[in-house]
């Protein structure tokens, strides 16, 4: 039996990192900044790194890293790139047996070019990735690990249902950590499965999506399940938890970033970490905060997960609110 089971994309993640990507402010763009270079123009990168990512294998990364029994759900193709993702995930000690291989499918690729003081633009081809069904889960495998934490699935509400009450049925906990194209779908399926939830993530745009509402304490009262966990992330401004009325939260280090790739995917997958191992939400909000700063210290989303359990735990503080 393994203790928790990642569900979700893999990736090839290229960081392109150069000081001739430039930030200029248009109201042509969807979030007012367009990332530019000159048209025409042959562009320096002073640095490149190749990676893996994926919510699914970065998550199963950091649990594979802090000694948990991991296995991981994702598709990829038969390709170069699958390879990469199946010797990398491997090298975290994270089971392989669950991915399913597609023939003469092709691997999730992403281009980020990143400017130096870390803010980037991603480039996406969704591959394999984008085409996950119900074949793609193994149910037998869902009812038996202790723990699933399910990642995107590119908007495929139907299939998050499946594997979300499958494992409520055989009482398997369940995290949710999804994007806004899962949010954005029809409403009425959601109500259904967010109850099933034992622990939900979100960042603070995608929980006033989901709620409608604009203040953090009128989110969590409509997204309250008896007993259930629900965290919002807030980038720079911290994190808060809450569960039956008490909320608790926890700011920053100050860490400096050189890219935010991969953040949230460490955040949650260290909160989950901690809240296995120690069953304190404020342990698993202070290990979550520790992996989300040592992974943007670095390009790529898992090399710099930590590798062993924070021993610096308690210097970061935390507030609590009854509501």
């Amino acid at each position: 039996m393994y203790d928790i089971i990642t569900i979700g994309a893999a990736t090839r993640d290229v960081f392109l990192v150069s000081d001739q990507f430039m930030a200029i402010k248009s109201k042509k763009f969807a979030t007012g900044m367009g990332e530019c270079v000159a048209l025409g123009s042959k562009i320096e990168i002073q640095e490149m790194v190749l990676t893996t990512g994926g919510g699914a294998t970065n998550a199963a990364a950091t649990f594979g890293s802090l000694g948990f029994r991991t296995a991981t759900i994702t598709r990829i193709g038969d390709d170069s790139i699958g390879k990469d993702v199946i010797e990398d995930i491997s090298r975290f000690g994270v089971s392989t047996h669950l991915v399913r291989l597609i023939k003469k499918g092709e691997t999730a690729y992403s281009t980020l070019l990143t400017m130096k003081d870390g803010e980037r633009t991603v480039l996406v081809y969704r591959g394999t990735s984008a085409n996950f069904t119900i074949k793609d889960i193994p149910v037998s495998a869902i009812a038996t690990t202790k723990w699933i934490y399910l990642t995107s699935l590119g908007g495929n509400l139907a299939v998050a249902k499946k594997i979300i009450t499958t494992a409520h049925k055989a009482g398997v906990k369940i995290v949710w950590n999804p994007g806004s194209a899962e949010l954005k779908g029809e409403a009425s399926i959601l109500s259904q499965i967010l109850p099933m939830i034992d622990v939900l993530f979100l960042n603070f745009e995608e929980a006033q999506l989901l709620t409608r509402k604009k203040k953090l304490t009128d989110i969590f009262k409509q997204l309250h399940t008896d007993g259930a966990v629900r965290v919002v992330t807030d980038g720079m401004h911290g994190a808060t938890v809450y569960r039956d009325g008490w909320m608790a939260h926890a700011g920053t280090t100050g860490a400096k970033a050189i890219s935010r790739t991969g953040a949230g995917d460490a955040f949650g997958s260290g909160f989950i970490a901690g809240l296995i191992k120690t069953d304190d939400l404020k342990t698993a909000l202070q290990v979550a905060t520790l992996n989300a700063e040592s992974v943007i210290q670095k390009h790529g989303a898992k090399n710099g997960l930590l590798r062993s359990w924070p021993s610096s735990i308690k210097r970061l503080q935390i507030k609590v609110t009854i509501l």
